[in-house]
């Protein structure tokens, strides 16, 4: 990879490359700014899944995620490189902007960093207090692109220097940090790496450093449903943008991965990409936060999220989980229940014919188990007819019931609609 990779590796066993010698020596120089994230081994997921498993605590940082490594090694080597540079600009509207925030007030430094006008107030708060006098937050865009280009031609006048989230030779050596101290902490190489991939810093600098110090190890690469540019750039063997990203997992949703990390990833086999439907992560937050106590956002559930589909290919196994981050809102934890709920299929939504003659919502209720409990009800006549509609969202404690209770409303002859799963009426109505 050029600017990144000057040598062929040459094993564990060999003389180390250049790259793996740098991530080494960017790891040390990490500690006068923060020491290194715990790895712990997780006996509920273990027990679970018959294998050994550990959680590299990425969101247990001081900006609760990895992307502090990558913005401090690369703010670290521009200094270096020119120390006359005092600005440094960045657009974010998460994980990125935190980190830069923290780096800029270490280096004592300026820092401008556009953030969407959309972007929640928690994060614009969390940066602002990382950063303190060091940075300024200009809200600029309702999209992301907007932001972006704004903060490209903010930079260029003012002379700054522009820091990428991720495609960019230093940020990738900086996340690389990330298996420098795990095998550093496990005291070995473990069987098998379990990593989110959004624009590919973490998991590009992460293969780089394993490939050479661990060959032996597996690495499994998650991404979401619906952001899955390096599944998109390994089908046409280049990085490629895609027409509709599901931005729910936003600290991993990238329309498109870098062209520097897909270099680094380019010979990734295509079956150890694998994809995580956002509503079944949902249902992993829920479970780590109900049973563990741990916070993670969409993105820090992913490794965790595919390890029931991979459960024959993990048991035995010693397997490390990277937990990217715990920066998660919780104003959108009723979001997050709704849909883990949905897709356990605890909950549905459904429209119901109802007749309008007395007793006849009696007979509907009549119908429900000793499991179910409505959570929605809404009338939706709106003159007068023999039949009107309502709106209903029933919760139970087993998808099985919802057999048992369509079953008694056809033999009723009630007439309804399942909308649980149409996306334009649950988007509507829901």
């Amino acid at each position: 990879m050029p600017g990144l990779v000057r040598g062929e590796p040459q094993g564990h066993m060999g003389r180390m490359s250049d790259f793996a010698d740098t991530a080494l020596a960017t790891t040390a120089r990490m500690r006068a700014l923060f020491p290194a994230t715990p790895l712990l081994r997780n006996d509920y997921l273990s027990a679970k899944y018959d294998a050994d498993i550990w959680l590299k605590r990425e969101d247990l940082s001081p900006v609760r995620s990895y992307k502090i490594r990558g913005a401090f090694n690369a703010m670290r080597k521009v200094l270096a490189e020119k120390p006359d540079q005092t600005l440094f600009v960045a657009a974010s509207a998460g994980n990125h902007a935190q980190g830069m925030a923290f780096v800029c007030r270490h280096f004592g430094v300026k820092g401008v960093i556009f953030m969407p006008v959309t972007t929640p107030q928690q994060k614009i708060h969390k940066t602002r207090t990382f950063g303190g006098d060091a940075i300024e937050v200009r809200l600029v865009g309702d999209y992301f692109d907007d932001t972006l280009a704004e903060a490209q031609a903010f930079c260029a006048d003012a002379g700054g220097h522009f820091l990428p989230p991720f495609d960019d030779p230093y940020v990738i050596e900086g996340q690389a940090s990330v298996a420098v101290e795990m095998l550093e902490e496990l005291g070995g190489a473990p069987d098998l790496v379990i990593m989110p991939v959004g624009g590919g810093g973490l998991s590009s600098g992460m293969r780089l450093y394993l490939r050479e110090m661990a060959p032996q190890t597996e690495t499994i690469f998650v991404e979401p449903e619906g952001g899955a540019s390096l599944t998109a750039a390994l089908k046409a063997q280049e990085p490629v943008t895609l027409g509709r990203v599901d931005t729910f997992v936003d600290g991993a949703a990238v329309a498109r991965i870098g062209e520097r990390t897909f270099e680094a990833l380019r010979d990734v086999p295509p079956e150890d990409v694998l994809t995580a439907p956002e509503d079944r992560i949902c249902t992993t937050i829920i479970e780590m936060l109900n049973v563990e106590g741990i916070v993670l956002e969409p993105a820090g559930a992913l490794s965790l999220d595919v390890l029931d589909q991979l459960r024959d290919r993990i048991r035995g196994k010693r397997v490390v989980c990277i937990t990217s981050g715990g920066n998660f809102d919780f104003e959108r934890l009723p979001e997050v229940k709704e849909r883990a709920q949905r897709y356990s299929g605890v909950k549905k939504y459904f429209i119901l014919r109802l007749p309008q003659r007395p007793g006849a919502l009696r007979d509907f209720l009549e119908m429900l188990g000793p499991g179910d409990d409505i959570a929605r009800f809404e009338y939706l006549k709106k003159s007068a007819r023999n039949f009107g509609s309502v709106l209903i969202g029933i919760e139970t404690d087993r998808p099985e019931n919802f057999e048992t209770l369509f079953a008694r409303l056809d033999a009723a002859e009630f007439t309804y609609r399942d909308i649980t799963d149409d996306q334009i009426l649950a988007e509507f109505l829901i």
